[in-house]
């Protein structure tokens, strides 16, 4: 069983890959471009992926391929039928990344309500020490207890902020396509309407894409905080630029963009520095233990498709 890890550096460089020669024999890249993928996958039976893309354009007609996995929840990188048509398994890894997720998106959100960055600048700048008071209290910042979050996808991810949101003194309401209990379901519009924090948590799909666009961020209060870990896609990128420089919503975090990494051309380049913005390298996914958990799950998919069973499989 020859197995090809094909972008091994987007799981960081701490992680230890050799058991995966457990399962067989291994080659590991750092890096794949969409023009090596075909050659460094032909002769392979599985493909450890994370970022790169599986399709027609990067295999061909007649690509070797057995099983291709998955070192995420989302698959919107893989494309589905073309590996059906072809006989290719593909199998994700499911639940891995809950907590890290959710720790990132309370971060961000108590970061930009509580203006952080700016009080901590104050003490490292020497400001607070030269001003001789005891206590600075501008930017003025807002408690998040009695506040309304909104969650949009109520999966493992949604419910597990909704749970840290409301342990935080919020009233949490939620839309889902699946509705979760013991959260509050209201439409969208009303969601964006009446939120004071909002965050996006919803896999990328043909109905999710774009699902907040200008309508939705023109429906948010003037005040209120966004927040997408999700997948860039599901977002108008230009339209939460422009509400943030116009200043129609008050803060931003994204942590997923459309285009990875975002180039100079990205409508979130010229605001990556603005006070109430709050932008991460896709990293939200990333602690060690989730990394580690998703290895592991990774490597028991391998298994079970060599001993001919079924696991997370997508196909």
């Amino acid at each position: 069983m020859k197995i090809v890890v094909g972008d091994a550096a987007t799981l960081g460089t701490d992680l230890d890959l050799s058991h995966l020669c457990a399962l067989g024999e291994v080659e590991i890249y750092p890096t794949t471009a969409p023009h090596e993928i075909a050659t460094r996958f032909a002769g392979a039976d599985v493909a450890v992926i994370n970022k790169l893309r599986i399709n027609r354009d990067t295999l061909g007609d007649h690509p070797t391929l057995k099983l291709v996995a998955e070192c995420a929840t989302g698959f919107d990188n893989v494309d589905l039928g073309y590996c059906r048509a072809h006989g290719i398994a593909v199998a994700n890894v499911k639940g891995y990344s809950t907590h890290s997720v959710a720790q990132l998106t309370l971060a961000i959100a108590l970061s930009l309500a509580t203006n952080l960055p700016d009080f901590r600048a104050c003490v490292a700048s020497g400001s607070y020490t030269d001003a001789g008071i005891a206590n600075r209290l501008e930017p003025v910042f807002h408690e998040l207890y009695g506040k309304t979050w909104g969650v949009v996808g109520a999966g493992n991810i949604g419910a597990q902020v909704a749970a840290v949101a409301r342990a935080m003194g919020c009233r949490v309401i939620g839309f889902s396509r699946t509705p979760k209990p013991g959260i509050e379901q209201v439409s969208l519009d009303e969601l964006c309407r009446i939120s004071d924090v909002i965050s996006v948590h919803l896999p990328l799909c043909a109905e999710t894409r774009g699902i907040i666009g200008k309508k939705q961020i023109a429906l948010m209060k003037k005040n209120a905080i966004f927040i997408n870990v999700a997948r860039g896609a599901v977002t108008d990128e230009q339209a939460l630029a422009d509400a943030i420089t116009e200043g129609r919503i008050g803060a931003l975090g994204v942590d997923v963009y459309s285009v990875e990494p975002f180039p100079t051309t990205h409508p979130f380049y010229p605001i990556r520095n603005h006070p109430r913005v709050c932008f991460t390298p896709h990293m939200a996914w990333g602690a060690v233990e989730a990394r580690e958990r998703c290895l592991f799950e990774v490597a028991e998919n391998i298994r079970a498709f060599i001993c001919g069973e079924r696991r997370n499989r997508l196909d």
